[in-house]
């Protein structure tokens, strides 16, 4: 881009005639503000004394490293100069509440993926901003609809922020001569058939049929009936696929399956599943899980997990496709079950 629009400038422009703009603004000023000292942090690694080492054991039962405290505490004290009711961290077992007058609620969480640091891997921040309603705890339990702004981080050869705000997907990166986030696409739109998917196919013999008759039918590609021949991407970083979906296209999948632990899928609906999927949705993509619309869920917990199929359109509206052929309680049936009402033919 010719111009360079900043964070800061581009936020000023955009919440003018919106809801709650200005509080809007400054929560995501604060987050994006926290992201810059947490990339230093995280660039430092060991040299800034994160050594890696288990903290305890979230809420949720994950292992927690010291750097997902670290983040946690950086993105809750950035927010508490922020106009915000209550934020629900994924390192919380409950929302806190910080200013019960205060327009807007937040879910986050600080760290995803902290697990690939030791490896050098990117990993991320990812949000969610909803307006406050007179109960605030209840606020979080509303659909994914009721997102006002969202987006994510991605702490990699450039510290990238996306945004999703006003219905416009766009980017930024981190110039960290001035410290300050300058925009690199505005309006992103998402390639709507790229022959592309990224899952973990060490999991395959876990896998529900509507999944693996999916995948089958894109690895047979053209020696089969399919129109394209796929790649498959898989880098275990929900942020790095997120943002590769972005600029390339194609489908991410983390489905529910029949291993102890994934049966309701693994991903947190509430600061994973909901703001990827308000991102997807204003790029022109798709997000479900597999039979449900992922915006459209509500969720029952702080902490709900749920499958997540995301990314170009048609790619999701053809996994959703399969899953909408065969009843619910097949789910656990075997590819060949599908072999006669395949996505090619």
């Amino acid at each position: 881009m010719d111009e360079r629009v900043t964070l800061r400038s581009h936020l000023d422009r955009s919440v003018q005639d919106t809801p709650n703009g200005p509080a809007v603004a400054a929560v995501i000023e604060a987050l994006a503000t926290a992201s810059i000292g947490l990339a230093d942090l995280i660039a430092d690694g060991p040299l800034a004394g994160i050594t890696g080492r288990h903290s305890g054991i979230n809420p949720d039962g994950d292992l927690q490293k010291d750097i997902d405290v670290a983040a946690d505490e950086m993105m809750r004290h950035a927010l508490g100069t922020a106009p915000v009711a209550a934020v629900l961290s994924e390192e919380a077992e409950l929302p806190e509440v910080f200013d019960a007058a205060a327009p807007l609620c937040v879910a986050i969480d600080p760290l995803d993926g902290s697990a690939n640091l030791e490896n050098n891997i990117s990993v991320g921040t990812i949000f969610s901003i909803r307006p406050s309603g007179h109960d605030i705890v209840s606020t979080f339990f509303e659909p994914g609809t009721a997102q006002c702004a969202a987006g994510f981080v991605v702490y990699g050869p450039q510290t990238t922020l996306v945004l999703a705000l006003n219905g416009s997907v766009d980017i930024f990166i981190l110039d960290r001569r001035v410290r300050e986030f300058l925009m690199t696409a505005r309006g992103v739109r998402i390639a709507p058939d790229t022959p592309e998917f990224a899952i973990n196919a060490s999991n395959r013999r876990h896998w529900h049929g509507p999944v693996r008759a999916y995948i089958d039918e894109c690895l047979a590609g053209t020696n089969g009936n399919g129109g394209a021949d796929f790649n498959m991407r898989w880098i275990g970083s929900l942020v790095a696929e997120s943002l590769r979906i972005l600029v390339r296209g194609g489908v991410f999948l983390y489905p529910a399956d029949a291993r102890p632990g994934y049966r309701e899928g693994r991903l947190r609906l509430l600061y994973e599943a909901h703001p990827m999927a308000l991102v997807m949705e204003w790029a022109g993509g798709s997000a479900t899980t597999g039979r449900r619309r992922i915006l459209e869920m509500s969720a029952r917990t702080p902490h709900q997990r749920v499958p997540l199929i995301m990314g170009s359109a048609y790619g999701v509206r053809d996994v959703a496709a399969i899953h909408e052929g065969i009843e619910p309680m097949f789910d656990n049936s075997d590819a060949p079950l599908f072999a006669r009402r395949g996505l090619f033919r």
